[in-house]
């Protein structure tokens, strides 16, 4: 059996004289949840696109169970929950889930998901009456049901509260120890660093790094420095060890590349420096210096 559910090799993508994907390469391995970050136009949804079987690529190989990705039988073994969806607005939540369910051979028995996911409430209703977070609660729910090896989810939290959000994050936790593979495309990065085993960053097309959350971290020299200080926060913006610097309350938060010699200029000015605290850089920092980076590559 082998241990990857997916790839994309040397692929090539382009609409026209916009290239989308440049020689990009990508796997998704079995028990795992990769989530596939990018600022907008990396390529992203033309990757997820080619692996769904919904467009061919130019050049390169697609495979989804080691098969190409339009074969019915790889299809039936992914669900798949898409930022646009358009569902029968007649229909209600059990019927949606009674009618994808009929599509695969052993789905999960409908009454019992519908408990799993807390969407009593909302079962007899149409769905065209639901809000948009209860939408997403049943887009999900419609990914789910078929017992998939391998799901896409694509912003799956968008207008969910933080009530609704952490209780798909627990099914989601629920659904990789139980075995099953998870492509997460997300721009909520804290949702990213919560359930990622392994982080594939990208950029104008190509892959720039892939690894867990810290080792993409590890790749950036960036911490974030907090602190309580009487010295004005202008005059510490301006010096060069600065990146950034933002007061939240009486605190400076500042992003730098140098703490040390930052502190201790800081320590030199305002020997009353107080409550000090130092962390190296989340993945949104790393994110954003990475795809940074790659952008300023291109152009010179």
């Amino acid at each position: 059996m082998s241990n990857t559910l997916a790839s994309l090799t040397g692929v090539r993508k382009r609409y026209g004289k916009i290239t989308a994907l440049d020689g990009f390469d990508l796997s998704v391995k079995r028990g795992e949840l990769l989530s596939l970050l990018g600022p907008n136009g990396a390529g992203k949804s033309t990757a997820i696109s080619l692996l769904l079987g919904l467009q061919s690529a130019d050049q390169g190989e697609v495979r989804l169970f080691d098969r190409p990705p339009q074969e019915i039988d790889a299809r039936r073994r992914i669900g798949v929950m898409m930022q646009e969806v358009a569902l029968p607005g007649v229909m209600t939540c059990r019927e949606l889930l009674e009618q994808v369910a009929g599509y695969y051979p052993l789905p999960y028995e409908v009454d019992a998901l519908i408990h799993r996911l807390a969407l009593g409430n909302i079962a007899s209703r149409r769905y065209d009456k639901l809000s948009g977070g209860q939408k997403r609660q049943v887009q999900f729910g419609l990914a789910l049901v078929g017992r998939p090896e391998l799901m896409f989810l694509d912003e799956p939290t968008v207008g969910l509260d933080v009530q609704a959000r952490e209780a798909l994050w627990r099914v989601i936790r629920e659904l990789l120890h139980e075995g099953c593979s998870i492509v997460l495309t997300t721009h909520y990065l804290e949702e990213a660093e919560a359930l990622a085993d392994r982080v594939a960053v990208m950029a104008r097309g190509k892959l720039v790094t892939s690894g867990s959350v810290d080792e993409i971290r590890a790749h950036v020299s960036r911490k974030q420095v907090s602190l309580v200080s009487k010295l004005s926060a202008d005059t510490v913006r301006g010096w060069p060890e600065v990146l950034s610097l933002a007061m939240e309350r009486d605190r400076m938060q500042i992003t730098t590349r140098a703490a040390e010699p930052l502190l201790q200029r800081l320590f030199r000015e305002d020997p009353q420096l107080a409550d000090i605290e130092v962390r190296r850089a989340g993945l949104a920092e790393a994110f954003t210096e990475l795809t940074n980076e790659n952008t300023q590559e291109a152009r010179s």
